[in-house]
């Protein structure tokens, strides 16, 4: 059998694919690009917004569409969540929620030889919490840099979020696997893995004995495992200064830090659930910066929040203004059935949103500009990966301070770590550099 994945969202969505395809290699099935017509395509959806349900749905259709005869399998968030809607969708053969995940290879099996009219539906309530199972990588994938995901699930709900519903409570890998994971990795070839998770600044916290994220960073600096440790998003209450002094100590790890704002106005972060404020997200980029002056900061900003004045908003482009971010994720509110903020007063209007989203887009734009010429002149390490540039044809590779650099070179230097002086940025926002 022949399979296509299709992912939609978050890295975590992105390793439960890797994860899924390697079930499936150890099947016998073959993955197959998107020219090539599949016997079986999943769809590993995203319901984070409501734009992200109709991609997740689009998506069904278009493999329809491109492969003809194809049994479609339909997984992810938006199948947890919405599996009825799902089934109103003519063609889609099986449905198969988080609570399954651990069995999802053999149940896709199963569900390719099911002839039935009626889509075969695998997803159960996760109130009562699913236990945490992610089997090795047993085949290596496309990707240079793979996502290991070492914790799922959140417990902190806030307001505007339907992830909790479709993840479950917080759970997590106990690090003695982690470092398996990331031992077998390291011997697979790869140079560098991200840690990722729904909540991974939560990591830890559920198991027994209870441990934290930093207890688990401090075992990898210790065992190095490979070469580089990426980590994904962390709450900005809960990256301690510890954490940055090990990243900044350690090379192992990336200096590269992801904190989600949401929003830079203390009135709307409260509305939110967020536990924190605009002067303590201000402070630990500061304190990223003063200890690594060449990190990376990234920020998700959420626009349009029910409430949000003109006061608020300006509270939020003042702030990151303000500071030294090198890119943003910016999201348009979009209210989820199912969370409180669907229901509050004070929706903002669909075109101020747009306004406003386009306002801090084009901030984040001049910071990630403003990042890169930074980078001119420097000495950096960077990750080749395995595909090269679509639009030049030059190699591409990742610094550790999260910038896609093009180089000119052969293959021999794909999926290495190569010493490069950054040169120059170009017009249309390209950043070049040399192999030295």
């Amino acid at each position: 059998m022949q399979f296509h994945i299709s992912t939609l969202g978050c890295k975590v969505n992105q390793h439960e694919s890797d994860v899924l395809a390697a079930g499936l290699n150890a099947h016998g099935w073959q993955a197959v690009e998107d020219d090539a017509i599949a016997d079986v395509c999943i769809v590993n959806t995203c319901t984070v917004t409501q734009k992200a349900s109709m991609q997740s749905r689009q998506m069904i259709r278009q493999l329809q569409r491109n492969h003809p005869g194809a049994r479609i399998i339909v997984t992810g968030c938006y199948a947890q969540i919405a599996p009825e809607e799902i089934k109103s969708i003519d063609g889609v053969h099986a449905i198969v929620g988080h609570g399954r995940k651990s069995d999802l290879p053999e149940l896709i099996v199963q569900a390719a030889a099911h002839t039935d009219a009626s889509p075969y539906c695998a997803v159960e309530d996760l109130a009562a919490g699913i236990p945490f199972a992610e089997p090795l990588i047993t085949t290596p994938g496309t990707r240079t840099r793979p996502f290991l995901k070492i914790q799922d699930g959140c417990n902190s709900f806030c307001t505007y979020c339907i992830v909790p519903y479709a993840r479950g409570r917080s759970r997590s890998m106990r690090p003695e696997q982690v470092l398996r994971h990331l031992n077998h990795l390291g011997a697979m070839g790869y140079h560098e893995v991200v840690l990722t998770g729904i909540h991974l600044g939560a990591y830890g916290m559920d198991l027994s004995p209870a441990t934290h994220l930093q207890a688990l960073l401090g075992q990898i600096a210790t065992h190095r495992p490979l070469r580089r440790i990426r980590l994904s998003s962390i709450e900005p209450n809960e990256l301690t200064h510890s954490i940055i002094d090990l990243v900044a100590s350690s090379d192992i790890f990336c200096p590269h830090f992801h904190l989600p704002l949401q929003c830079g106005d203390d009135t709307i972060l409260r509305r939110m659930h967020r536990p924190y404020t605009r002067d303590l997200f201000l402070q630990q980029v500061r304190a990223i910066k003063t200890c690594l002056p060449q990190a990376s900061v990234g920020a998700d900003v959420l626009v349009g929040f029910p409430g949000e004045n003109e006061h608020a908003f300006a509270n939020t482009s003042q702030l990151i203004e303000e500071l030294p971010l090198s890119y943003l994720h910016v999201f348009p509110f979009s209210g989820r059935p199912g969370t409180p903020a669907g229901n509050y007063p004070d929706q903002i209007p669909p075109q101020v949103i747009k306004q406003r989203t386009a306002r801090i887009r084009a901030i984040g734009l001049e910071k990630k500009r403003a990042f890169m010429r930074s980078a001119v002149g420097q000495n950096a390490a960077v990750l080749v990966e395995t595909r090269r540039d679509a639009v030049t044809g030059h190699l591409k590779g990742l610094t550790a301070n999260y910038l896609t650099v093009l180089l000119q070179g052969d293959d021999r230097s794909m999926n290495t770590i190569v010493p490069v002086v950054i040169e120059a940025v170009h017009n249309d926002g390209s950043l070049f550099g040399r192999i030295v």
